[in-house]
């Protein structure tokens, strides 16, 4: 089981601004594309971004364009999310989700991690 390894959520005041990175935990290769969501409570979980491996071509929310950049690097297979102009609606809980070919082919989740931004 492909598990995911995550990091750099935490607090932050309004107009500041978090990295988010994550990356396999067994080193696959085999990425297809890699994002993030979120959930905040009482909420559906909510597409943020996501970064299609090979052409490094990215997709955003409406809401986040302009202040979140996703980005890849493929020598170390981590994606992070730049995250920047941080408003209160922005407050969830972030998860990284994988697609993965090769022999772990499927889709996996990571535990996610909070961000909190205060106003």
């Amino acid at each position: 089981q492909v598990q995911l390894v995550e990091s750099g959520g935490g607090l932050v005041q309004a107009g500041g601004s978090l990295r988010l990175s994550c990356v396999p935990s067994d080193g696959s290769t085999d990425i297809y594309d890699m994002g993030w969501f979120r959930q905040a409570p009482g909420t559906d979980r909510e597409f943020v971004a996501s970064i299609t491996w090979t052409s490094g071509n990215a997709y955003y929310l409406d809401s986040v364009k302009g202040r979140f950049t996703i980005s890849r690097d493929n020598a170390k297979n981590t994606a992070y999310l730049q995250m920047n102009s941080l408003k209160p609606e922005d407050t969830a809980v972030y998860l990284c989700n994988v697609y993965l070919d090769g022999l772990n082919y499927g889709n996996y989740w990571g535990q996610g991690t909070q961000v909190t931004v205060s106003s």
